[in-house]
């Protein structure tokens, strides 16, 4: 009987890197192979208005900066893991809640591999802290609710059903989806800045 070739499960990154999605190394993750993966997928699987799809790396940027107001003494390092929330995605893409209720644990599983290796490239804690998760979480939330109001066609009733209901301020942000090269270089620039804070 001849033998079968295992499927391949590793993904060749732009920067030349191989990533074994089944064991992932810290070692060949890049900020740049994220930034540009997260730039070029679209959130709401694409269903927005604009000119551009609004993308991950947009959405991450938002979150950051939604965190950084609801927690305004967060670490350095918090704010970056906060930035890097949805990072496996540049691997994975963007998979809409009922969507991953239908792929099953799965999922999870190797969202859970792909964000610990990140998490230790960057010099972050491997796992992220109960406290930390719910406060970006709700950062998250309040995105979804901006994202979901201004682009996705939500109506505000439905959007505070959902989402929750945010304060006026967060209500005031206004989106506009950036080309995917300008997502990236500002996902790139806002790493970059974090990174400098974490230096001693």
């Amino acid at each position: 009987m001849a033998k079968t070739t295992p499927p391949r499960a590793w993904q060749r990154m732009l920067s030349g890197r191989r990533l074994d999605l089944l064991d992932p190394s810290p070692l060949d993750i890049e900020i740049e192979d994220i930034a540009h993966g997260l730039a070029f997928v679209a959130r709401w699987n694409g269903q927005t208005h604009g000119e551009y799809p609004y993308s991950v790396a947009e959405h991450s940027l938002l979150v950051e900066q939604l965190f950084g107001q609801l927690q305004p003494k967060a670490t350095k390092a918090a704010r970056l893991t906060a930035l890097l929330h949805d990072a496996p995605e540049y691997v994975i893409g963007d998979m809409i809640s009922p969507v991953k209720a239908a792929v099953g644990p799965g999922y999870g599983a190797l969202d859970d591999r792909l964000m610990e290796a990140v998490l230790l490239r960057f010099g972050l804690p491997r796992s992220i802290s109960a406290t930390l998760k719910v406060q970006i979480k709700k950062a998250d939330r309040l995105s979804a609710w901006l994202e979901a109001t201004q682009i996705a066609g939500f109506d505000i009733p439905e959007a505070n059903r959902l989402f929750g209901k945010p304060s006026p301020a967060i209500a005031a942000i206004r989106l506009a989806p950036l080309a995917p090269t300008a997502a990236r270089d500002a996902f790139v620039a806002r790493h970059t800045a974090l990174i400098a804070g974490l230096t001693p």
